[in-house]
């Protein structure tokens, strides 16, 4: 007879605090978990939907024209530099979109996820930021229009494109701190899912989406600068149009400081509400 030989024993150790902490080893252990995550929320933002991917088309297209006429024709604003004034406001609806679909998705995603955050463990900071991802991708069909523009208008871009993809960076850490603390929130306190529409349209405003920074008088540009989004666009544009947009380098030190304390705030937020998600979901 062959002996036949039997699996070894695996042992679960309860720890307390263990969770804590090897809470970013096992955000590396559950990689996979966000790869799969990801891919579902692309397939349902397009699944059965009737314009599918071109919605990244629509909304900043729309947005530009509608800008353009009241910034560029009605209210007569200079755009920047030669740049024609609709390559200046797309250039600036790139990073706001980023932005805004980041903060309206990840600030969601735990509801969404209800089901399974109630029934297994895994570390909750998977689910925001793979509902991110969705974003990255419209952002790279906004982006292929940009250079559509950019040849129909035969304005070609500048060498500084190549430190785009730092400003991308900057644009999710902008976005993904407040996200953390909203969805954190929302876990508990549904009807702040209310509040982030109005926070996206309000901002929307009130930062250089559809204008130049350049028409903010000196004595306010600091000040101005507290909101981070400010020096998220204006690095867009530099990189887009060139030397003719300049950043404003004391506000983009304020805007990365408001960010790095913005994302610390929502970080903290998040982890320590995390035990308690799914007993309020």
């Amino acid at each position: 007879m062959t002996e036949t030989s039997t699996p070894a024993l695996r042992q679960i150790v309860l720890e307390n605090g263990r969770t804590d902490s090897h809470y970013w080893r096992d955000i590396w252990s559950y990689r996979e978990l966000f790869f799969v995550l990801a891919w579902r929320d692309i397939a349902v933002r397009y699944k059965q939907s009737a314009l599918g991917a071109a919605w990244a088309v629509v909304r900043p297209v729309m947005a530009m024209i509608v800008f353009t006429f009241i910034f560029g024709r009605i209210a007569n604003l200079p755009s920047v530099g030669d740049a024609p004034y609709p390559i200046m406001v797309y250039a600036g609806m790139l990073p706001w979109f980023l932005m805004s679909t980041i903060l309206g998705d990840a600030s969601q995603s735990l509801v969404g996820s209800a089901n399974m955050i109630s029934k297994i463990y895994y570390p909750r900071l998977i689910t925001p930021a793979a509902s991110s991802i969705v974003s990255l991708v419209d952002f790279v069909i906004s982006f292929c229009v940009l250079l559509i523009l950019m040849l129909i208008f035969w304005y070609p871009p500048s060498w500084h494109i190549v430190f785009l993809p730092i400003f991308v960076v900057y644009a999710v850490a902008v976005a993904f701190g407040p996200a953390l603390y909203l969805a954190s929130l929302n876990v508990r306190y549904r009807d702040f899912r209310f509040i982030v529409p109005f926070v996206v349209q309000l901002g929307l405003y009130v930062s250089p989406v559809g204008f130049s920074s350049d028409v903010v008088p000196d004595q306010w540009r600091l000040l101005y600068s507290l909101n981070p989004a400010v020096s998220v666009i204006d690095g867009f544009r530099w990189c887009i149009l060139g030397g003719e947009a300049v950043i404003y380098w004391p506000g983009f030190m304020l805007g990365l400081g408001v960010t790095a304390g913005l994302m610390f705030l929502g970080l903290r937020a998040f982890r320590r509400t995390e035990r308690s998600f799914a007993d309020y979901i």
